[in-house]
């Protein structure tokens, strides 16, 4: 039986939100180890950031990534080295965070919601689901899920914590607000994306534009299109 193939299915694993959160428990343990020495705490992260991102290299990576993570990881350590204050090297997350979260926010604003521009480039589409006011509509209401859900809460609690000076349940919580952080606001984004869109349509892979009834100045009702192009079959899992 053919069904809709989930968000997760088209954006991939999580490895990447994974290895991001181990730099900064790194970070806390070195920290700790060392007598809450930041400089430790720092080349431990490092070190932790340079192993994962050869490991990665090594099983097919890209070697940008590889750079990209490694410097992130220095500027934190820089910010933290710089201020003396161990809770400063997870700033740069924090602020990156309320930067995504207005960033997401304005991009539905001007109906260009990120959702829609990530998975169209992910499946190869660019921007033909914008043609489509069912997916432009879907896109965006599922793009607030990620501006809440995903940066939001994160900049609460990260925001909250880092002002009380809590290291270590800094780094516990951003692990757990890591990968299963994002596997949550995919999920819940996934069920918004899908349910926002007319039981007729044939999914994301398969935008409805003006031409078969469905765009700017075509029908608006699910009725129409159907009287006026076949429908597309849908994608299979």
């Amino acid at each position: 039986m053919n069904k809709r193939e989930s968000l997760g299915d088209v954006l991939g694993g999580r490895r990447g939100a994974l290895d991001a959160s181990i730099p900064p428990l790194a970070f806390v343990i070195g920290w700790l180890a060392a007598g809450q020495d930041i400089g430790i705490g720092a080349a431990a992260a490092l070190g932790v950031s340079v192993l994962v991102g050869a490991y990665r290299l090594i099983k097919g990576g890209k070697i940008t990534n590889l750079v990209v993570s490694v410097a992130l990881v220095a500027a934190a350590a820089l910010i933290a080295l710089h201020t003396g204050r161990a809770e400063d090297f997870f700033l740069l997350r924090l602020m990156s965070n309320v930067a995504s979260a207005l960033l997401w926010s304005a991009s539905i604003v001007i109906r260009w919601p990120l959702l829609g521009v990530v998975v169209g480039v992910v499946i190869g589409q660019k921007t033909a689901w914008r043609k489509d006011p069912d997916l432009l509509r879907a896109y965006s209401r599922a793009s607030w899920v990620w501006v809440l859900l995903q940066y939001t809460l994160r900049v609460v609690v990260w925001g909250l914590l880092w002002w009380a000076g809590e290291v270590v349940a800094l780094s516990v919580v951003t692990f757990v607000m890591s990968w299963p952080l994002v596997a949550a606001t995919v999920a819940v984004s996934g069920v918004v994306l899908f349910r926002s869109l007319p039981k007729d349509h044939p999914g994301l892979r398969h935008p409805r534009t003006s031409s078969d009834g469905r765009g700017a100045d075509g029908p608006s009702t699910s009725t129409a299109a159907s009287q006026t192009a076949p429908v597309a079959p849908s994608v299979e899992k």
